[in-house]
């Protein structure tokens, strides 16, 4: 496999032998053995057209622990501003010898564009409302270990469903490892063409999140949203903002989620966040592997 677009393409051997993996690399992280210079020949450069702290941070600290080089390209003082395009971007780091080109775009298909272009490998860290593939492969893992199988397992997602990438490579991902997965929150923000992707579809949170085993909030993303989607955050949060009161009507070992960053408050309620239920901060921590 020479790129990592999205979790559509893969199937459940592929994602099964990726969190093998992972998990094999949690193992030498907490037992000190960080550097394995296995990759300690090869260049790494990020490309991020949007902003992130933990995305960039985790591709940067993953890339050390394989002793690998590394390389940010500053978006606001390239070539880009001068009206550069992916392809040329690309095009002419490829040919400087880079192995490996990871990417964060607004643009849905960027990852696939560019990776069309260039012979590197690329990995999509995000392209829009697409998909955010390693986003959802910490995700997986984290449910994996907490709950040791996939098969039936109950996930529900709840919160901006149709803007959100990290819905899609998650109910990819899911439902090819045997999950049943539910999407809720306002009829705005989740429409039934979700469906689609093989998840249920509720506007009623409560219904949502009875019995389910994992319970992940989404933060409502108003950089990628028109306006009108509900009268104000307060109501949204009444309505379906997670609490310790929604939340019980899971399995009582039930795990809470969140790809971060979470808008305390709003999708879920802090008391919750900083419960034993909340396995927020162990996502946070998957993210190197």
């Amino acid at each position: 496999m020479k790129d990592l677009l999205g979790i559509r393409h893969l199937d459940k051997t592929e994602i099964m032998t990726i969190l093998e993996t992972a998990k094999i690399m949690k193992q030498r992280i907490l037992q000190k053995e960080l550097r394995q210079d296995n990759l300690a020949n090869n260049t790494l450069i990020t490309l991020f057209y949007e902003n992130s702290t933990r995305t960039k941070i985790s591709f940067d600290t993953a890339a050390l622990y394989q002793g690998m080089k590394i390389m940010s390209l500053d978006i606001n003082t390239s070539s880009v501003q001068k009206g550069e395009t992916l392809v040329d971007t690309g095009v002419t780091l490829d040919s400087m010898g880079i192995d490996f080109m990871v990417i964060r775009h607004s643009m849905s298909g960027a990852s696939h564009l560019l990776a069309k272009n260039v012979k590197a490998s690329v990995i999509n860290a995000g392209d829009g409302a697409n998909e955010h593939p390693t986003q959802a492969l910490l995700d997986l893992f984290t449910m994996w270990e907490k709950k040791g199988s996939f098969e039936d397992l109950n996930v529900t997602i709840v919160g901006d469903i149709n803007h959100s990438r990290v819905v899609r490579s998650n109910v990819f991902g899911l439902k090819k490892l045997g999950a049943n997965v539910t999407l809720a929150g306002a009829g705005t923000l989740v429409s039934k063409g979700m469906e689609a992707l093989g998840a249920n579809v509720t506007h009623d949170i409560k219904e949502a999140i009875t019995d389910a085993d994992v319970v992940m909030g989404l933060r409502i993303q108003m950089e990628r949203q028109k306006g009108g989607m509900f009268p104000n955050l307060r109501e949204y949060s009444q309505i379906y903002g997670i609490d310790q009161e929604i939340f019980s009507l899971a399995k009582s070992d039930a795990i809470l989620m969140h790809p971060a960053p979470v808008n305390r408050g709003v999708e879920l309620m802090p008391e919750l966040i900083d419960s034993p239920v909340s396995v927020i901060d162990e996502q946070v921590q998957r993210k190197v592997l």
